[in-house]
């Protein structure tokens, strides 16, 4: 994320039999001392490798580096395996926001963690 954006976002990608395929990514914005997930995913057969974690935590060290001092994001409340993921790192329920998903309709709760300098 170049220091003069808001805007970051890191590629996971894997070489298999010479081709390149993507595997994660990650989009942050950052706003004064906040950085927020405005998205992560990974390919379904590549969960559970340890891809979203190390995205995660790249885009969280380059965060801080430029003075965030805590992550926030929204995730569906019925997205339990998220919200495991993300507690597991530390993350806290900070609030939700009803109906705030579409296509099933669900609710958002608002994560957040404190980034350690």
């Amino acid at each position: 994320m170049a220091e003069s954006g808001i805007y970051g976002g890191w590629v996971s990608h894997e070489n298999h039999s010479g081709k390149d395929n993507l595997v994660g990514f990650i989009v942050v914005r950052r706003a004064a001392d906040e950085l927020e997930v405005l998205n992560l995913a990974v390919a379904p057969e590549c969960r559970r490798r340890g891809v979203a974690g190390l995205l995660l935590a790249e885009a969280v060290r380059e965060g801080r580096d430029l003075g965030a001092r805590s992550v926030w994001l929204e995730v569906r409340a019925s997205n339990e395996i998220a919200l495991k993921f993300y507690n597991a790192r530390g993350f806290r329920v900070a609030g939700g926001r009803p109906k705030y998903y579409r296509n099933p309709d669900d609710d958002a709760v608002t994560l957040t963690a404190a980034i350690e300098p």
